[in-house]
C-alpha cells in the first residue's frame, strides 16, 4: 500500500470526539489548542442542523474548547451550498431549527409553503404532526426530497432520539420518494468542508467516533481516518465492517502529538 502524505489539515467530529453528553473528552482541550498553535487548517464537523456555527461556538466555549466559529461546518451548511450550488435562489418547505433556516436564508432562499422546489427536512426537538403531513402532501405534488442528514437516533441524557432519518423514513414510507442525503457518510459533506478551508483529501485527517458515518465519509473522501472509542462505537464492532479505519485510539488525547 502506498505511504500517505503527511497530513496537514484535519476534520474531527464533535458529539464522542470532542465532548461527550455535553463534557469534553480528556485531552479535546489539548488536541485543539494545538491545532490551532500549529496554523493548520481544521474544521469540526456535525451531522446535527439544529444549532448555527456561532450557537456551537458558544456552546463548546462554555465547556472549555475554544473553536472559532469559521471552523465548524455543520449538515446544515453543507445541505444550504448543495441547493445553492443545484438550484441558486430557490424555495424551500424546511423542517428545521435555527441551524437550518438561518443557513437557507443566507444562501437567498424563501422558505415557503407554497409550491417549494424542495423539501428540507432536518433536526428538531418538536416534529409536528402537520408539519409532516405538509411536507408528504408537498412531496406528493412534486417537491424535491432533501434531509440533512441520514442519522435515526441522536443521543440525550435520557436515551436515544429519534433524529432525521428516522423522521425521512416516515416520509418515505409515506410518499414512496427517497430523500437526497448530503451529510455524513455523504463524502460531499467531506469534500465540502475540504474545500472551504482549501485543503486536500490526500494530506488530511478526518477524526471520528462512528464506522458508518465518519469513517466511511472520511474514507470514500480519500482521506486518512482515525476512530476513537470515545464515542459510540465499541471496540468488538469495528470487525463487523467491510472497510476499516487507518487507525484506532482510544480517545483524541493520543492524536494530539500527530499534529
Amino acid at each position: 500500500m502506498a505511504e500517505r502524505k503527511p497530513i496537514e489539515s484535519w476534520l474531527t467530529d464533535m458529539d464522542g470526539v470532542l465532548m461527550h453528553e455535553g463534557i469534553p473528552v480528556p485531552g479535546a482541550d489539548a488536541f485543539i489548542k494545538r491545532l490551532r498553535e500549529s496554523g493548520k487548517p481544521f474544521l469540526v464537523l456535525t451531522n446535527n442542523s439544529i444549532y448555527t456555527p456561532r450557537d456551537l461556538h458558544a456552546r463548546l466555549n462554555r465547556i472549555g474548547l475554544d473553536v472559532p466559529w469559521e471552523s465548524i461546518w455543520t449538515s446544515a451548511l453543507a445541505t444550504a451550498q448543495f441547493l445553492d450550488d443545484q438550484r441558486p435562489g430557490g424555495t424551500a418547505y424546511c423542517i428545521g431549527e435555527a441551524g437550518l433556516t438561518t443557513a437557507l436564508h443566507d444562501i437567498g432562499y424563501v422558505l415557503t409553503d407554497h409550491a417549494p422546489d424542495y423539501v428540507v427536512l432536518g433536526e428538531t426537538r418538536t416534529y409536528s404532526f402537520e408539519a409532516l403531513t405538509k411536507a408528504i402532501r408537498l412531496i406528493n405534488d412534486g417537491a424535491r426530497f432533501i434531509a440533512t442528514n441520514p442519522d435515526e437516533t441522536g443521543p440525550s441524557a435520557e436515551g436515544a432520539l429519534p433524529a432525521t432519518g428516522s423522521v425521512a423514513a416516515l416520509i418515505t414510507k409515506a410518499t414512496g420518494v427517497e430523500p437526497y442525503f448530503v451529510g455524513k457518510p455523504n463524502p460531499l459533506m467531506m469534500r465540502a468542508g475540504l474545500n472551504a478551508i482549501g485543503a486536500h483529501s490526500e494530506t488530511s485527517a478526518m477524526i471520528g467516533d462512528r464506522m458508518d458515518t465518519d469513517v466511511l465519509a472520511g474514507l470514500e473522501a480519500g482521506m486518512e481516518t482515525f476512530l476513537v472509542l470515545t464515542g459510540l462505537t465499541r471496540p468488538e464492532e469495528i470487525e463487523r465492517h467491510p472497510f476499516r479505519p487507518s487507525r484506532v485510539v482510544d480517545s483524541i488525547a493520543d492524536l494530539v502529538d500527530l499534529v
